[in-house]
């Protein structure tokens, strides 16, 4: 009875301190690009929220969209995950555009800040052009057949997804609400999570339970925004430039070190964009063709010819290098073009100096004794620079004749003599 007693004491202490705990949310704050790398981070996050214990995982979104295949690994994790899934687009000025819409709809709850939008979801080609006739209508069928089904199994609005994908529509949260395209509007995310308490999900029928929760905040940390940044496109092309250059450098001036360090490191960060994006084969082959022809002209004398050759290969391979990603990831004209003026420049300089060099008399070696002075010594040597010669005259030439050097052949001078 004295047992009994004890145990019915601590569960009354227990309980209600445990019924008072206030559930906690993981807060992932999502303003990047969709790729690979963003996508591994962010599907990290949301692994940490379930295995952690947290009631709900909410994904604070503000993107322009990204790669489809990033896209869609994001959606099964979300709806594989056994805790609430909340995206909520925000902060004010925010938005959840192209890959972000199916982010945003695979939630089990979608919410917005008053000044966000949402939409704008139609497939386009690497360049930002619609997509050829045939291959669009399997592109844009595919898309919105996959919209429409995440937004009617979340019971909202399957119309406007397709209307997204088709016809790119967009809307701010006002009309996002009215069209029950979102489930709720929120000023903040306390509020938000305040408003939605007590909530019944739908398909899952999972309950909200997010009053007054606390509220940890994750944001990307430097690597993942490093190696975001290492797929650029711009900075991919760039950095294979730069490995090209340390590492011809290094070849052709062996124990510099620096440069072919360098280089490495450059080719080793663009190799790592070149796995991630989407990479053209012809645009590549082309960068290393104009790369060739600029080593080429450095050594043959073809007038520019082979250097102008270079750079437009160059040029159309980088603009090329990645033609089949999506929009977000767009070569810069503009930096391809001063990428090629300056690279031009720098090239025509370096040829000048080459041909003026090899015009330029040898002033070290054997070749230095043509035009020197020197005295016939007799039985066909000539005394030059303080050294004897074998000598080959078309003249008869006498001991103690003064001569000049017209030639080398051998270790035999051509000479004529002085008069």
């Amino acid at each position: 009875m004295k047992r009994l007693l004890i145990v019915v004491l601590l569960l009354a202490a227990v309980l209600p301190a445990t019924a008072a705990a206030s559930p906690k949310v993981l807060a992932i704050h999502y303003t990047a690009d969709v790729n690979p790398v963003t996508q591994d981070w962010l599907n990290t996050q949301l692994e940490h929220a379930q295995d952690r214990g947290y009631s709900a995982a909410v994904i604070v979104l503000d993107t322009p969209g990204g790669l489809e295949e990033s896209m869609r690994k994001i959606v099964q994790r979300e709806l594989s995950l056994r805790i609430p899934v909340i995206v909520y687009v925000a902060p004010n000025g925010a938005r959840a555009a192209s890959a972000g819409v199916w982010i945003s709809q695979a939630a089990d709850l979608l919410a917005m800040a008053p000044q966000t939008n949402i939409g704008s979801s139609t497939p386009i080609n690497g360049n930002g052009q619609n997509i050829g006739s045939d291959l669009r209508r399997k592109v844009v069928n595919d898309a919105a057949a996959s919209l429409r089904g995440l937004a009617k199994s979340h019971r909202r609005n399957a119309k406007w997804a397709d209307a997204a994908v088709r016809k790119a529509s967009n809307l701010d949260a006002q009309e996002a609400l009215q069209m029950n395209v979102i489930d709720v509007i929120a000023p903040t995310l306390p509020a938000l999570l305040s408003k939605i308490d007590g909530r019944v999900t739908v398909p899952r029928h999972l309950t909200l339970r997010t009053k007054d929760a606390a509220i940890d905040d994750v944001r990307p940390g430097f690597l993942t925004r490093f190696l975001s940044t290492l797929i650029d496109p711009n900075i991919v092309g760039l950095l294979f430039l730069a490995g090209l250059a340390g590492l011809g450098f290094e070849l052709f001036h062996p124990g510099v070190v620096i440069p072919g360090a360098f280089g490495a490191i450059c080719m080793l960060c663009a190799l790592f964009g070149f796995s991630v994006l989407p990479l053209s084969w012809a645009g590549l082959m082309l960068v290393l063709f104009g790369a060739a022809l600029l080593v080429i002209d450095a050594h043959v004398t073809t007038h520019g010819a082979l250097t102008l050759s270079g750079l437009v290969a160059i040029a159309v391979g980088l603009v090329t290098l990645f033609h089949k990603a999506p929009a977000p990831y767009h070569t810069s004209i503009p930096l391809v073009v001063t990428v090629t003026v300056v690279l031009g420049g720098f090239w025509a300089i370096a040829i000048a100096k080459a041909v003026a060099v090899r015009r330029r008399p040898a002033t070290v070696g054997p070749q230095q004794i043509v035009g020197m002075e020197g005295i016939v010594r007799g039985d066909g040597q000539v005394f030059v620079r303080g050294e004897l010669w074998r000598a080959r005259s078309p003249e008869k030439l006498r001991a103690g004749e003064h001569v000049r050097v017209a030639g080398l052949d051998g270790l035999t001078l051509d000479v004529h003599r002085i008069d």
